[in-house]
């Protein structure tokens, strides 16, 4: 029972290149990872950010999601520009997808914030490994006997608004619909097979509780065309500019407990932990997800307090 159910899971991830489903990585960590899912992004720290993230999803559920993400961004102060760069790897099941690409921000500045403007250029490369597939000894293999790689160049782009305190952006990551086949025109994946457009909004807020205590509230919404849409809305309570922890709730799926520390000016540590709402809870101890991000050329001139996302 628990391999066929498996089995059925893999078939209906794969279906999501058949239909209007969500394609993009999942992070819970989003707000501290935000190059992934907006090119606006890139520069707004004020000095170069690397950040790299580690995520496996249903843990002990075979062929569950496991993504690997590492980015890096600067500003370029003197043209009002930040650039950046991404490269992630994305496992499901018998399914990858390996991708790179470089971010351009033009950033406006006010009086109070900084408006940007950002692109990316890139590509992805998905390998659908269908001949690794056990169908066992009364199933049909035919459809299985050739396996899948295409490569899919796009272009995305966002909007972010930010201040010491207040966050707002907007992005769409993949403006291409490229659509998915073997390279074969007889053998397509279906007649909807494609990469779809994904819309992110996500927006937050650093409150003073006391001289010590801050509480940063969030909220992301992701859209895509014939899936619900998703909210995430979270919390954060930051300690001495030092530590935090939080909780999150994204509908339809998770419940989230967060943790991160400011190790020092240049490191900081972050770890998620899902609890899954979903029938998928019978089979899956939950998901981790592991952040860490490195700062060079912090001067305290240049950031007066802390950023907080």
């Amino acid at each position: 029972m628990y391999k066929k159910f498996t089995l059925l899971f893999l078939f209906g991830m794969l279906a999501a290149f058949n239909a209007n489903a969500q394609q993009d990585p999942m992070y819970s960590q989003y707000m501290f990872n935000m190059l992934a899912i907006n090119p606006a992004y890139a520069g707004s720290r004020e000095v170069m950010s690397i950040t790299a993230l580690y995520r496996r999803q249903w843990t002990g559920f075979p062929g569950a999601p496991v993504s690997q993400t590492l980015s890096a961004d600067l500003p370029v102060e003197r043209k009002n520009l930040g650039l950046g760069f991404q490269m992630y790897n994305d496992q499901l099941g018998i399914s990858r997808n390996t991708g790179a690409y470089a971010s351009g921000s033009y950033r406006l500045r006010f009086p109070v914030g900084t408006l940007a403007f950002g692109m990316q250029i890139g590509v992805t490369q998905f390998q659908a490994n269908y001949t690794a597939v056990d169908l066992g000894d009364n199933m049909p293999d035919a459809a299985f006997s050739q396996n899948l790689i295409a490569f899919l160049p796009n272009i995305g782009s966002g909007v972010y608004y930010s201040t010491d305190r207040f966050y707002l952006g907007a992005s769409m990551p993949h403006l291409l619909k490229n659509r998915l086949n073997r390279g074969d025109d007889n053998v397509v994946i279906g007649d909807r097979a494609a990469q779809y457009r994904h819309l992110f909004v996500s927006t937050g807020y650093v409150f003073d509780l006391s001289p010590r205590v801050k509480l940063k509230p969030g909220l992301q919404l992701k859209t895509v065309g014939g899936a619900p849409l998703q909210v995430d809305v979270n919390a954060n309570a930051w300690f001495y500019d030092r530590f935090a922890i939080g909780i999150s709730y994204r509908t339809g799926d998770a419940v989230l407990g967060m943790a991160e520390i400011q190790i020092n000016d240049q490191f900081r540590l972050g770890y998620a932990y899902d609890y899954t709402l979903t029938e998928l809870t019978r089979y899956n101890s939950g998901s981790h997800e592991l952040m860490l991000r490195y700062e060079l050329g912090f001067r305290r001139d240049r950031i007066i307090s802390p950023r907080y996302f």
